[in-house]
């Protein structure tokens, strides 16, 4: 079995999670986790991809979890081509964001922006919109277009939350001069906000894997001390996990699978934005594993007392609801498969065992 991703591999869910929203508005082995809490620090959420590019199932979708949830997350690519012919951040917020987040509030729902610098489907290149403009992260002025872009969300959509760079260790393993750029921006938009008054949490996400040897780059622990120290503006660690692609069960999963990335720092509160194991299995871009909704249903229970053992903020999964492949803008990536099945209920919202789980942990007081 084959369970080393590629660092080309990549969270189709981002690139889905635009593709969802313009439709509806315009190495350790496995050790035992602490005893269950009876109460949780963590706020839940999702993302409002749908399983169809249609307004019923965007509707449908967030609906369906919004009753067992506290946080909305927007995970996106900058809208670079809009941004660079002259279209004010403003405009396009109004356009395709303040209704979704309305609806959002209206739920009594918090609010994660992640504003995604890098390709989401290959961390070692330049956001897809970039390459097809013949531009660069590396530019001045694409850097100055978004940190006014993350300025405007922060004053438009007011999130709780703002995330300016995703897998920082991924990208920087794929690509270091892309990782540099990265580093230059987020830390321009970061002292932007500051200056701002931003009264949230400004923040940049590391890949657990990738941290621990097992995605883009085989070998031992590595922890996020560069990230760290390349990003000391961030006021909280966002973690990305897809575990599934480093080990065979959730009950593999160290017990120190997250609070071990805090060894040998200051703590910093953390939240996991984006992550989750499949219910079934699947072979793609050379990568296979095996599943089963059961397995998806005891990773769910695995990674609850892993966010209690560092007090976490919040646990997001931006895929509530499977993915339709049929559905999907064709050609579709080659890596779709591994993805398509993360969400708590199949594309036609039957719900699987991990729902259950999910609700008996959202049950608990916070």
């Amino acid at each position: 079995m084959t369970r080393q991703r590629s660092i080309s591999r990549r969270d189709t869910l981002k690139a889905a999670a635009a593709w969802g929203a313009a439709p509806l508005w315009g190495c350790s082995s496995g050790g035992d986790a602490p005893p269950p809490a009876t109460a949780r620090t963590w706020r839940m959420g999702f993302s409002g991809l749908p399983p169809r590019p249609n307004l019923t199932d965007a509707l449908r979708t967030i609906d369906t979890w919004s009753p067992r949830a506290e946080i909305a997350a927007i995970h996106e690519e900058l809208p670079w081509t809009d941004l660079l012919a002259g279209v004010t951040p403003d405009a396009i917020l109004q356009r395709d964001k303040v209704g979704l987040v309305n609806y959002y509030r209206s739920k009594g729902l918090q609010l994660m922006f992640m504003a995604d610098l890098t390709d989401g489907l290959s961390r070692g290149q330049e956001a897809s919109q970039l390459r097809a403009l013949g531009r660069s992260i590396a530019e001045p002025a694409v850097q100055q277009v978004y940190r006014n872009y993350v300025l405007a969300v922060m004053r438009v959509l007011q999130p709780e939350y703002i995330g300016l760079a995703a897998e920082t260790n991924l990208v920087r393993a794929a690509a270091p001069a892309l990782y540099a750029s990265v580093k230059q921006a987020a830390n321009a938009a970061a002292a932007d906000l500051h200056n701002a008054a931003f009264g949230g949490a400004a923040f940049i996400s590391v890949q657990v894997e990738t941290a621990w040897g097992k995605l883009g780059v085989a070998g031992p622990f590595v922890g996020i001390a560069a990230d760290r120290a390349d990003f000391a503006f961030t006021q909280m660690i966002g973690l990305s996990s897809y575990p599934y692609f480093g080990y065979a069960t959730p009950e593999d999963i160290p017990a120190d699978y997250y609070s071990r990335l805090l060894t040998g720092a200051a703590p910093l509160p953390m939240m996991q934005v984006e992550g989750g194991w499949p219910s079934v299995g699947a072979t793609a871009n050379g990568v296979t594993f095996g599943s089963s909704p059961a397995l998806q249903a005891r990773y769910v229970a695995r990674i609850a007392p892993l966010l209690d053992s560092v007090v976490a903020r919040g646990w997001i999964q931006l895929e509530f609801v499977d993915i339709d492949p049929a559905s999907f803008p064709q050609p579709i990536p080659p890596n779709l498969p591994l993805f398509v099945t993360l969400g708590f209920v199949d594309s036609n919202f039957t719900a699987k065992p991990a729902l259950a789980q999910w609700d008996t942990l959202f049950a608990r007081p916070r």
